[in-house]
């Protein structure tokens, strides 16, 4: 179950929510209970205290489609009322073959149809007292980071993806409604604001970039402008999901002024490129370590963080060997990596030469251990600077003091030990400024800057 504060409404229907999947789904969620609130229902942690659960499930990827399929089992032996939603919800005959007896099957971000069933399962009476819900509505992240969600769907045609038939095409927020969004995080004390959706450079396009109102100016609806807005609120701001257009070169112009975070989530799949065009991708990886020298020397603190897949259909020895190749040149800080899998419905299963998956797997261990060596040689070189970190947590039992810097993003990326007793004040949303004092593969350890 997804963890959830508990409520005292007494003789509210109580709903408890698994989340499954991206930061994407995972805002669709907050949205869900935000609404489940506003309507004077109660929030169940666990499943013996719910009147019935939400699963928001995940169908990216068959192993994701697997995920969900056995969280809705679960939620059905332990609660037996159950709602699915979410992007494995758009096509429900796999859920309603397994599981016939969910009392309601809906695709992703079908909030009223949500409702619409919790209504039927159980009505909640509309009571001022108990549903007051705070202004930035409820979230499922530490109050003091939130993901800040621009747009919906893609226009993208990768081979190996279905999102743009899970979620539909791009369909973007206006600029004034993402800022007055943002401005209600930041008034309720979050301190860092995560931007994503499916492909964050296009944000805009589908509306021509019309403008709207905010803060009795006029915004266009362009990343780069929204970005420079966002960084108006005295937060931290940090871009994921950004597709190599020509104009991020300007959110890197903001990331060198200060405005935003020197953080770049970048998604480049591959770097042969006869695997770029069997995907459907941008193909000119030499152009992209070109821009890469250009953005760090434009902006030396610049962190990149981009995902890679192996054993695409096709995929030659001599093409994963220039994948290497690239990677040693480009030096990336932060690499995640994929195994590729079959995706029911993707294009991708309909091309010839498939890899064996033990070659897969294969594969994505050496170029793991290849970024391992890369990484440790990046962060030895920060070992003696000093840095802001955002504290997440406080392990006690350990003693230790879990930050973040502004190279590392919550769950996927490194953090930053500080001893407990070198920072005994510490709180989760502190802003520290600390000295590198050492450095593994991944983490960063520190000390605050006053004692070092």
């Amino acid at each position: 179950m997804t963890d959830t504060s508990s409520q005292d409404d007494t003789g509210a229907p109580r709903v408890g929510i698994v989340s499954l999947g991206c930061p994407k789904a995972l805002v669709d969620s907050e949205r869900i209970i935000t609404r489940l609130r506003a309507e004077g229902y109660a929030l169940s942690p666990d499943y013996a205290g719910a009147d019935m659960v939400i699963v928001n499930t995940c169908g990216f990827l068959d192993s994701a489609k697997a995920e969900s399929l056995a969280a809705i089992g679960e939620a059905l032996r332990e609660n037996g009322k159950v709602i699915v939603t979410g992007c494995m919800g758009a096509d429900d005959r796999d859920i309603l073959a397994r599981y016939p007896n969910v009392l309601a099957v809906t695709g992703p971000q079908a909030y009223g149809d949500v409702m619409a069933a919790v209504h039927a399962a159980a009505p909640a009476p509309h009571d001022y007292k108990r549903d007051l819900v705070p202004p930035a509505g409820l979230k499922l992240t530490p109050r003091h980071y939130a993901w800040l969600k621009i747009s919906e769907g893609c226009s993208n045609s990768c081979t190996f993806c279905i999102i743009p038939r899970l979620r539909g095409p791009l369909v973007s927020r206006p600029a004034g409604d993402v800022l007055r969004e943002a401005e209600r995080l930041a008034a309720a004390g979050v301190k860092e604001l995560l931007v994503i959706s499916q492909d964050t450079s296009a944000y805009g396009q589908d509306i021509r970039y019309a403008a709207s109102g905010w803060r009795g100016r006029k915004l266009r609806a362009h990343v780069t402008d929204l970005a420079r807005a966002l960084g108006e609120l005295g937060v931290w701001v940090r871009m994921h999901y950004l597709y190599p257009y020509p104009h991020v070169d300007q959110l890197v112009d903001l990331m060198a002024g200060g405005l935003i975070l020197p953080y770049m989530d970048l998604p480049l799949q591959h770097a042969s490129h006869a695997v770029l065009r069997a995907m459907k991708r941008p193909a000119d990886q030499e152009r992209m370590l070109e821009r890469i020298a250009g953005w760090r020397k434009l902006c030396p603190d610049l962190a990149i963080r981009s995902t890679f897949i192996t054993g695409f259909p096709g995929e030659t020895e001599e093409d994963f060997t220039r994948l290497l190749e690239w990677l040693k040149a480009a030096r990336l800080e932060r690499v995640g990596c994929f195994a590729y899998e079959d995706v029911a419905g993707a294009r991708a299963n309909d091309l010839p030469e498939a890899v064996p998956v033990e070659v897969r797997q294969e594969r994505r261990a050496r170029l793991m251990e290849l970024q391992a060596e890369i990484s440790a040689d990046i962060l030895r070189g920060k070992i003696g600077r000093e840095t802001d970190v955002l504290v997440d947590e406080i392990d006690e039992e350990d003693g230790l003091v879990i930050a973040r810097s502004k190279w590392d993003a919550p769950e996927v990326d490194g953090e930053v030990w500080i001893r407990r007793e070198k920072a005994p004040h510490a709180r989760p949303g502190d802003l520290l400024r600390v000295r590198i004092t050492g450095a593994d593969v991944y983490d960063l350890e520190a000390e605050p800057a006053s004692e070092a």
